[in-house]
């Protein structure tokens, strides 16, 4: 068994805590962080779009089904990795099956930095909107507002990125408990309470049981198409932060006799909970205020359309409305600094497990983050190329996730490093078939049909140019660049990584 893994390995374990010198102070703070990492902006402006684009209570279903066999298990498997190898991504897979397939560890921390780096800018434009709504509001046409504030070369969305990378450093930088759980501490539970206020104004509007039945009201035979569940799977993998390396950076920092199961169920369906009352205040107030075929022409608008575009429009009509847009892009604000806080933190862990310091590390990765993110700061179209590329990322993270499980022993994992002595809820073998055969079939089919998207609806005629924006190509070069790269310095990385955890 690879060392400071197993459970007969405790001296290893004890010695890693000790190395790590902090940990998250109560269960409690380690699921409101935990939760602060998942639920984000794919929770307020994704969901309730594809929702309602994909059949509302029968994608909900199939929606529910792939959190029990995607994101859960991935969960737990993060959990466990981390807590037990208490290494960032890189060295934690490595250690869990060898240090050849560091690179693959490396390839999952990586692919969330270059989140980071784009989604500091979306945290940025929902500080500009909080502070728009809550002093001069919003103009007449807020569509033209949107292009004039994201034009290429604009100043204003470069400054709130670089307010965002310097709200988030800040916070990492005070450490675990006085910076990071502190701050889940206040945002989540407050995130969940204007998300609550939001979803019981918009069920107050007149005509907002249409939208309550749209959402909650399935056609059973919606079910028999493909699309739902695939729709319903891509927006599992990616709201609940699942394999993206970043539970697994907070599991470093859980303690020893800490549950691991209860605390990913808790992750996912309060993830679900998050998503679920955002959907009834944004889909309810669209279906109160607008005509329906309207109100679906603003759900299908996009992410930065619905939000940016729809969403100041449709609270404008409705009493009060300006209070509670105010409230709408502060919960969405709060989502967004919670999940950046979480791609920073494991920035800064992969650095200090090559060995530097917390007080070096978080201002580098501030630096690094406002420089890279620039380009997506700069111009849209880099904006949307970058969240194609390593959006889809995540997918093939994930995957690396699972492929760990598979190589360490989906049962022996189960068995050794989930169902362990303190562990009050083990789980049973159905978590071996999960992680050893759905989850490749998963994310097969995720692949498969985002490819087959780029190739036959976004981008038909260049869906080869690695320079196009949504094509197949620029997934294929940047991703292999990655890896290339991580796999000719992979010898080094893992023995200096290996080195200082024995040290």
């Amino acid at each position: 068994m690879a060392k400071g893994i197993g459970y007969q390995g405790e001296p290893d374990i004890e010695r890693e805590m000790a190395k790590t010198r902090e940990y998250f102070s109560s269960r409690w703070g380690l699921v409101l962080t935990a939760l602060g990492m998942a639920v984000g902006t794919g929770n307020v402006w994704r969901f309730p779009r594809v929702a309602a684009a994909n059949g509302g209570g029968a994608f909900l279903i199939a929606w529910l089904l792939f959190m029990m066999t995607w994101s859960v298990p991935l969960v737990i498997a993060e959990f466990v990795i981390g807590k037990r190898a208490r290494q960032g991504p890189a060295g934690a897979l490595g250690q869990l099956i060898g240090k050849k397939y560091n690179w693959m560890g490396a390839f999952v921390g990586l692919c969330t930095c270059f989140i980071m780096f784009y989604y500091s800018v979306v945290t940025g434009w929902c500080l500009k909107y909080v502070l728009l709504s809550a002093t001069t509001g919003f103009p007449e046409d807020p569509e033209t507002f949107w292009k004039a504030f994201t034009r290429t070369g604009h100043w204003e969305p470069i400054l709130f990125h670089l307010l965002a990378m310097m709200a988030a450093c800040g916070i990492v930088s005070r450490g675990i408990v006085s910076g990071i759980e502190r701050t889940n501490r206040i945002l989540i539970p407050l995130l969940f309470l204007l998300l609550i206020g939001a979803a019981l104004r918009a069920v107050t509007l007149p005509g907002a049981v249409t939208g309550l039945n749209y959402l909650f009201t399935p056609d059973w035979r919606q079910l028999a198409h493909y699309r739902i569940w695939l729709e319903a799977l891509s927006q599992s993998a990616w709201s609940v932060g699942a394999g993206w390396g970043l539970i697994l950076t907070y599991a470093v920092y859980m303690r020893e006799r800490e549950d691991v199961v209860l605390s990913s169920f808790t992750v996912g369906f309060g993830d679900y909970a998050a998503s679920l009352l955002a959907g009834i205040a944004v889909i309810c107030t669209v279906f109160a205020v607008l005509p329906q075929t309207e109100a679906l022409r603003a759900l299908g608008a996009g992410n930065q359309g619905l939000t940016f575009i729809w969403i100041p429009r449709l609270f404008s009509r409705i009493p009060a409305g300006r209070f509670f847009l105010s409230v709408f892009f502060l919960a969405l604000s709060f989502a967004a600094i919670s999940s950046l806080i979480a791609m920073v933190e494991l920035a800064a862990r992969m650095l200090i497990d090559l060995g530097m310091t917390r007080r070096r590390a978080v201002p580098l990765v501030g630096l690094i983050g406002f420089s890279l993110g620039l380009p997506s700061a700069y111009s849209l179209r880099i904006f949307d190329n970058q969240d194609w590329v390593w959006g889809l990322g995540l997918t093939v993270s994930g995957f690396f996730i699972a492929f760990a499980v598979i190589k360490f022993g989906a049962g022996r994992f189960r068995r050794e490093l989930i169902n362990t002595p303190y562990e009050p809820y083990p789980v049973g073998r159905w978590y071996e078939f999960v992680m050893a055969r759905l989850i490749p079939l998963e994310f097969a089919a995720l692949i498969t049909w985002w490819f087959y998207q780029a190739i036959t609806v976004y981008d038909p005629e260049g869906w080869w140019n690695p320079f196009h924006a949504f094509s197949v190509g620029t997934c294929l070069l940047q991703w292999g660049i990655l890896i290339v790269v991580l796999m000719m310095v992979n010898r080094q990385w893992a023995h200096r990584v290996f080195e200082l955890a024995e040290a």
